[in-house]
């Protein structure tokens, strides 16, 4: 579904919001799609458990678990950061996880970079038998393919589709599905310009950039500027966006209609990808800082 969002901006610019935060109340957004042909995989290949990683309010470990859970698959998560072994009633992203049924393997942080090497790998096999593997983020050829679909018809008025990257799977298939007079722009989460590399793995058309100046300080980081620019766009149009994806994507997109980045009279297509489970235990992190509370309802 896309929504027009209703605030006057230079230059006629229109801006467009293609809500698939709404596709699924748990799975919503991005996941949905990258689970899509995964699921279908691990049945294809007759594997009864799922394993994946992620960290602490994972919007792709919550998913995995629903969608495991609804499927019929046993899930494990493993789950960056072993201090957490003690805190799932406490996390409430763990908690739904927990909840739908996952397994929880916490490692220590130095553990969980090696987790895509073989020896990693096979030291869980060892203990949880045979498995379908979904990597972090559930970013591969096949999460690729469902994000391919996300772009429809009714899409091809707009020059620019933007949307934020995490594992670069997501802006992969908007890159592969845009048309030739679209541009695809991504605004990664995290610091770093190693994104380029991943995203060049998969997409098959030059018709992309990253922007990388909103990322807040890195993955997961928020300051009172960005909590309330989300809470006056939720004010504003009463579309949430979560603070460690879209909210930052949507700042920068703003951001640079004022600095004139965009043509005259350009349309552009925001892509809202979901992840409103996390914004609950970020909001009990302000709280704990004394910082204002993320706005998601009402």
């Amino acid at each position: 579904m896309n929504q027009e969002i209703h605030i006057s901006f230079p230059n006629h610019i229109s801006l467009t919001i293609k809500r698939d935060d709404l596709n699924h109340p748990f799975i919503s957004g991005n996941k949905l799609r990258k689970l899509k042909y995964n699921l279908l995989q691990a049945k294809a290949e007759n594997k009864g458990t799922l394993v994946t990683f992620g960290g602490a309010f994972s919007n792709h470990i919550a998913a995995v678990a629903y969608a495991g859970k609804k499927q019929g698959f046993k899930t494990i998560g493993v789950i960056r950061g072993d201090e957490l072994f003690d805190k799932i009633q406490e996390n409430p992203t763990l908690r739904f996880a927990q909840e739908n049924g996952m397994q929880f393997e916490f490692v220590t942080r130095e553990e969980y970079r090696h987790k895509s090497e073989i020896f990693f790998i096979e030291k869980l096999k060892e203990k949880f038998g045979d498995f379908y593997l979904v990597p972090e983020g559930g970013t591969n050829e096949l999460a690729v393919k469902g994000c391919e679909e996300i772009l429809t018809k009714e899409d091809a008025v707009f020059n620019y589709v933007c949307c934020a990257v995490g594992t670069g799977g997501t802006i992969s298939g908007l890159i592969n599905s845009a048309l030739p007079n679209q541009k695809i722009l991504g605004f990664p989460a995290l610091k770093g310009d190693f994104l380029t590399n991943e995203i060049r793995i998969f997409a098959k058309q030059d018709n992309w950039n990253l922007i990388c100046d909103y990322h807040f300080g890195g993955y997961g980081k928020i300051n009172l500027e960005l909590i309330e620019f989300i809470n006056t766009f939720f004010e504003e149009t009463k579309v949430p966006l979560d603070p460690i994806y879209t909210g930052k994507m949507v700042f920068g997109v703003i951001d640079l209609i004022h600095k004139n980045y965009f043509a005259e009279d350009s349309k552009i297509l925001l892509l809202h990808t979901g992840g409103l489970q996390g914004i609950e235990g970020m909001n009990i992190k302000l709280k704990q800082k004394k910082l204002p509370i993320l706005k998601s309802n009402g």
